[in-house]
């Protein structure tokens, strides 16, 4: 089926843009000596997984249970859980663990070790746990030199239905940096607490075999990473608009968009009207703070992704779009209602999370496959 021929809104996936993103990524983590660990809650998708991993030692990182069952049925079984766990859910990761996966957990507060402590007793099970370090992103984790990093571990190691796997961290305030220097001064922050409590930890005679980092501005521009044992991008699999913007990628290396079709035309206001509204696109505007006119995305073309100069979703609404133009009227005669168009996301994580399904491009206009997706909870 070609693209044009799809029904919209529809999630366009372009297999060998995605293929290249990969292979790139893999060559750069082969460089710096360190394993990559792919985060597939951008992607969730098997389809995608297989080529992330390959070539690698086939762990993965995921957000959500749900997440963690789709990829154990589906063979990947070495997943990192980069979320702090509850002891509610410890059932599921004991009962995911006794069907043949391995699963690997955060922590970062004497609370939630105890909790795991306890819950392992009554589940006969042995949880791995990862002390999750703030290297600056001032979200999650204890910081490096603390020493509550140190209590963390004591009582990890001391716990019978406890095992310490090292520490993991995230530099999610490299998505704020303004040029690759200041992306490069976050990837050294991240690489050096992360080793520094990892070092800590091994001269306390505790274990730390794990020493976790990763965001995708970091992994591609770390200029070393000395001291870390695995990386966590996940993002770059099909990169975005605000990748672009902060300088990780350039447009050609987006894998995904969004297929729309022009319902309207509103001349009084200046607009085009699309059945892609904030459901299928997002309402995350994040590239605007590096480019003008981007708006909730760029339009391309139904058959390409190349943007249309100075055409972008100005706005949204739950099930409509609206496309502007950056100078002037839109092109109402080369959008007559009823043609197509493709909406490149500012965030592919979110915009992805809308769509059951991914239509596989790759390269040309043909939608040659539909690969599924692993969402909700």
């Amino acid at each position: 089926m070609r693209i044009a021929d799809l029904g919209t809104p529809a999630l366009i996936l372009d297999r060998a843009v995605l293929a290249r993103n990969c292979a790139a990524m893999a060559a750069r983590m082969a460089g710096h000596g360190v394993r990559l660990r792919p985060h597939l809650k951008t992607a969730k998708s098997a389809e995608v997984a297989k080529l992330a991993t390959a070539g690698q030692f086939g762990g993965i990182t995921v957000s959500t249970l749900a997440e963690a069952r789709y990829f154990a049925a589906r063979g990947f079984r070495d997943i990192t859980y980069a979320v702090g766990i509850v002891p509610a859910k410890l059932g599921e990761v004991a009962a995911l663990e006794r069907n043949g996966a391995r699963l690997t957990l955060i922590a970062d507060s004497a609370e939630a070790v105890a909790g795991a402590a306890e819950r392992a007793g009554g589940l006969d099970s042995v949880f791995r746990l990862l002390i999750e370090v703030d290297t600056g992103g001032l979200r999650g984790g204890v910081l490096p030199e603390s020493g509550e990093l140190l209590d963390l571990g004591r009582a990890i190691e001391a716990a019978a239905g406890l095992a310490l796997e090292g520490v993991l961290t995230h530099a999610g305030q490299s998505y704020d940096c303004r040029s690759v220097a200041e992306i490069r001064a976050v990837a050294e922050a991240e690489r050096a607490g992360a080793a520094l409590a990892a070092r800590r930890l091994r001269e306390a005679g505790l274990p730390c075999p794990v020493v976790s980092a990763g965001s995708t501005p970091t992994a591609v521009y770390a200029e070393s990473l000395e001291g870390v044992t695995e990386l966590r991008p996940g993002v770059y699999v099909f990169f975005d608009l605000d990748q672009v913007g902060i300088g990780a990628c350039v447009i050609e290396d987006i894998a995904v968009s969004v297929l729309a079709s022009v319902i309207g035309h509103n001349r009084r206001a200046g607009r085009v009207l699309i059945d892609a509204g904030a459901l299928a696109l997002s309402k995350d505007v994040s590239a605007g703070a590096f480019m003008s006119h981007v708006g909730y995305g760029l339009v391309c073309p139904a058959e390409t992704t190349r943007p249309i100069d100075g055409l972008y979703v100005a706005e949204v609404h739950q099930e409509h779009g609206l496309i502007a133009a950056a100078e002037g009227a839109p092109p109402y005669d080369t959008l007559p209602i009823g043609s197509k168009v493709r909406i490149l996301p500012n965030h592919a994580c979110i915009t992805a999370a809308a769509h059951g399904v991914y239509h596989v491009v790759d390269g040309g206009p043909e939608a040659i496959a539909r690969w599924e997706r692993a969402n909700g909870w």
